[in-house]
Parts: structure tokens; C-alpha cells; sequence
């Protein structure tokens, strides 16, 4: 009796020091939420150990070689290192920073990296770059440049990045799922399923899914979006197993009504011994003498401006879902989240896998109740066990999974209402913020088309004096960004 007294007053201690720590109680959350929330970020964004070597991992560099060396694919070596990079990342951000935000390669940033800076170059100086990109953020961090710059941006730009984002990732989610693609007739860029209707037992699996996890949020279902995840997992198991529907292929175009990204079946492994040998593939200053000074720096400040952005509107998107923002649309602690961040692309240099970056995917997880780092901390530590349990990640197509991104999409959407739509130098700058992202398939491009009208719109409204410093800097670094082919044209580079 008396030691089971002791062990109920260890565990007590025990959970008051989380709860302490983590201020799971201020937050209005719990233990068991923060678990939850942590889990379905995972599984939410768990696709990007998948996907991230079939666009890294497969695409060779100037001299012919595959990531990790050789002239075949190394797609394990690629997945192993993916995870645990995004594994030690997310844990950091969460034990550091106490925010409910996970990190992993940036999709859109490894396919710049893989078509058109390795391209140039071999992939050791490609990662290179990244590093050198990742601690120069880190110092902007550090000098205080990085968090005026956001203090700078008004706050109804900031909830127009949150819808837009919002948006983004409901566009994903509907894409990925095969319930929105692209078409052959060029006047139309996408339709609705397969020539206008919905066909195959995956796209079925995403719209119970969709309609079994909104009815389960409208109910106020705890585990709403993680029951969600399962139940529409199971189900693509077991359709799969009974119809032998198979892999779509690469844009779904060998089998339009196939699955999406997985086949979900049971593997026949469950544990595999991961391969990091790709840790530590990078030559910092490499690609310097492959493709010259002035090249190699507009690289690393094409790849510099694109995350410095996109985590700045991603920490703002999840603070407005968990209702952590202050009253000027700052999140807690947004100096450690921007130096985890900028600490996280530069690690994903240095162990080969592209910059890692925070995820949208994120507010998933908050969707679900987490409003601490404890989340992002199971969300590291599923990443890391990911490392030998590859085979069961890969067992959740994208049909299932996708569902999740767009009843957070509809979270985020609700905020559009704190938008100021009669006053229309605000307006403007909130709309192309808020349809670029979606439209451009690019967070950064949102928010640049935002600032750089924004400024221009209140200067011509006679305001120019009320626009903060450094918003003239950054929408004039937007300009540079935007035109950066023009200008490596003029200098020769291209």
C-alpha cells in the first residue's frame, strides 16, 4: 500500500512538472489533448518521409549522381534521414520554444533544390547552400532583424495570411486527394475528379473520410480529426484488399482512380534498420567555386527569402487557430520558434535532405486540442520511431491523411471576418494574400504580392509616413524576389 501511495505521488509531482513546464493548464489544454494533437500532426504530415525522396532522392545532380552518391536511387537512405532530422527538429521546437509546431523538409523548397539549384552543381554543394541560407536566418534571429520584421507587418495582413494558408493547404489537401486535378484542356488549369466526375474507390475513401471527420468536429468529438485519419485508413485497407486497386503513378496518370502516394495495405515488415550514412553529406562553400560567387549568393537568397517568409506566415496561422496570439497577432515566444526554425534549415543541409521548415500541416494537430510544445514533442519522437517503422507510415494513402488539411482549412477560414473589406488598402493586400497562396501553390508568393501592395496602396493613398521602415525594406526584397530571372539575365548568370 505504501508503495503504490509513493508511485501515486510521484506520477502527481510528475504531472505537475509537465503542466508546469509546458503550461498545458494556462493554455487550457490537457495531457491527453496534447498526445492526440501530437499524433495527428504526425500522421498529417507524415507523407513528407515519402514523398521527400521521390523528388530529392530521384533527381540527379550536374555530374550525373543520385543524393547519398551512386547512379541508382538511394530512397531508404533518403526516408531514414528525412525522419530524423524532422524527429530532432520538432522535439527542439517543442522543449525550446513550448509551441504546438512541427518541422520537416519544405516541400516546394526540396523541388527548387533538387531542379534548379543541383542542377547546377553536386548535391553536397547543393546542401551547402542550405546550411549557409539556415545560419544566416539564424543570425537575422539572433540580432533581433527577423522578429521586427514580423512586429512590423499590420495585423490584418497577418489574419489574411492565416486564410490564406488556410486556403493552401484545403487546396492541398483536396489535389492530393485526387478530388481536384489538373486537366489536358489548357484553357482550364483544374476540374473536378476524373473529366468532371469523381471516379474509384480511393476518392471515395477521402469523401467519407471528409464527411465522417466534419460530422465528428461539428459534434465536438474529442480525437475528432485523429479518429478521422484511422477510420478512413481501415477502410482504404480493406477496400484495397477486396478491389486490388493499386498505385495511382506519378500524377495519377498510369491509374487515374489508383491510390495516392501509398498502396494501404499491411506491410509485410513492420521495422526495418534505418541507414543515416547521408548525415553530414554537404560542402559549405562548394557550390562557390562551381558556379561563382554572385550566382551561388542569389541562390542562397532566392532559398533565404522563401523560408524566412513562409515560417513567419505558418507560426502566425497556428497561433490564430490555438488562440495564442497577442493583441498585436504575436505569438509566445516568437523569437525561440524563429531561431529553432532557422537552427532546423540549416540541419537539414548539413544531413543532406533539404531545408527543414515548419508545417501548416501543423494546426491539424491544434485542430485537435494542442496548444504546447508537449505536441510537438510526440510529433518528434513519432518521427524518430518513423525511422525503423517506415513500412506502417507507408501504409496511409494520401485519400486518407488529406481529409484532416481540409477541416483545418475551414478552421482557418473563419478568421476572414476580422479583415477590414471596405478599406481597400487593407482589403487588396488581404485578398492577393489570401488567393495567391492558393493559386500560386506558394505561402511566400501570398505574402510578398501582400506586402509589396500593401505599401504601395498606402503610399498612393497619401500614408507612406504610417508604413514601417522595414516594410519598405522587405517589399523591396519581394521585388528583388520576384524578378530574379530578369535580373540573372542582366548579370549574365542565366
Amino acid at each position: 500500500m505504501v508503495g503504490s501511495d509513493t508511485r501515486t505521488v510521484a506520477r502527481g509531482r510528475s504531472t505537475r512538472m509537465l503542466d508546469g513546464y509546458f503550461k498545458i493548464s494556462a493554455r487550457g489544454s490537457t495531457v491527453g489533448r496534447e498526445v492526440r494533437g501530437g499524433i495527428v500532426t504526425f500522421f498529417a504530415m507524415a507523407y513528407i518521409i515519402a514523398l521527400n525522396p521521390l523528388i530529392i532522392g530521384t533527381a540527379q545532380d550536374a555530374d550525373g549522381q543520385f543524393l547519398g552518391g551512386g547512379d541508382q536511387p538511394n530512397i531508404a537512405m533518403v526516408a531514414a534521414a528525412t525522419a530524423l532530422v524532422a524527429g530532432v527538429v520538432t522535439i527542439l521546437m517543442g522543449a525550446v520554444a513550448n509551441y504546438p509546431l512541427a518541422l520537416a523538409t519544405g516541400l516546394g523548397l526540396n523541388a527548387f533544390v533538387a531542379f534548379g539549384i543541383a542542377s547546377q552543381m553536386t548535391w553536397a554543394d547543393a546542401m551547402g547552400l542550405i546550411v549557409l541560407e539556415g545560419l544566416i536566418i539564424l543570425v537575422l534571429v539572433l540580432t533581433g532583424f527577423r522578429k521586427a520584421v514580423f512586429n512590423a507587418v499590420p495585423r490584418e495582413l497577418k489574419t489574411a495570411i492565416s486564410v490564406g494558408i488556410g486556403l493552401f493547404i484545403a487546396l492541398i489537401g483536396f489535389v492530393d486527394a485526387g478530388f481536384v486535378r489538373r486537366t489536358a484542356n489548357p484553357p482550364v488549369p483544374v476540374q473536378f475528379g476524373v473529366d468532371g466526375f469523381l471516379d474509384g474507390w480511393p476518392v471515395l475513401v477521402f469523401v467519407v473520410g471528409l464527411i465522417a471527420t466534419m460530422v465528428l468536429v461539428m459534434r465536438k468529438v474529442r480525437g475528432a480529426i485523429l479518429f478521422g485519419i484511422i477510420g478512413a485508413t481501415i477502410l482504404a485497407i480493406v477496400i484495397e484488399a477486396i478491389a486490388k486497386v493499386g498505385p495511382a503513378g506519378p500524377g495519377y496518370e498510369t491509374n487515374p482512380t489508383g491510390w495516392g502516394l501509398n498502396v494501404p495495405r499491411l506491410p509485410e515488415t513492420w521495422f526495418q534498420v534505418p541507414d543515416f550514412s547521408l548525415l553530414g553529406s554537404f560542402s559549405l562553400l562548394g557550390s562557390f567555386e562551381r558556379v561563382g560567387i554572385v550566382a551561388a549568393l542569389l541562390l542562397v537568397f532566392t532559398l533565404m527569402l522563401a523560408d524566412f517568409f513562409d515560417t513567419m506566415g505558418t507560426m502566425t496561422a497556428i497561433g490564430a487557430e490555438a488562440g495564442l496570439l497577442d493583441a498585436k497577432g504575436t505569438p509566445p515566444q516568437s523569437q525561440r520558434i524563429l531561431a529553432v526554425d532557422s537552427i532546423a534549415a540549416a540541419a537539414g543541409g548539413a544531413a543532406g535532405v533539404s531545408s527543414n521548415t515548419s508545417y501548416i500541416e501543423s494546426a491539424a494537430g491544434v485542430g485537435e486540442g494542442a496548444r504546447t510544445g508537449l505536441a510537438s514533442i510526440v510529433t518528434g519522437v513519432c518521427f524518430l520511431l518513423a525511422t525503423v517503422l517506415a513500412p506502417l507510415v507507408e501504409v496511409i494513402p494520401y485519400e486518407a491523411a488529406t481529409p484532416a488539411l481540409v477541416v483545418v482549412g475551414f478552421l482557418m477560414m473563419v478568421r476572414v471576418t476580422e479583415i477590414s473589406w471596405n478599406q481597400l488598402d487593407i482589403a487588396i493586400p488581404a485578398f492577393l494574400t489570401i488567393v495567391l497562396m492558393p493559386f500560386t501553390y506558394s505561402i511566400s508568393v501570398g505574402i510578398g504580392a501582400g506586402f509589396v501592395t500593401y505599401v504601395i496602396l498606402r503610399a498612393a493613398r497619401g500614408k507612406a509616413r504610417d508604413i514601417h521602415p522595414l516594410l519598405w525594406i522587405v517589399a523591396a526584397l519581394f521585388v528583388v524576389y520576384f524578378a530574379i530571372d530578369p535580373i540573372r539575365q542582366l548579370l549574365g548568370l542565366s
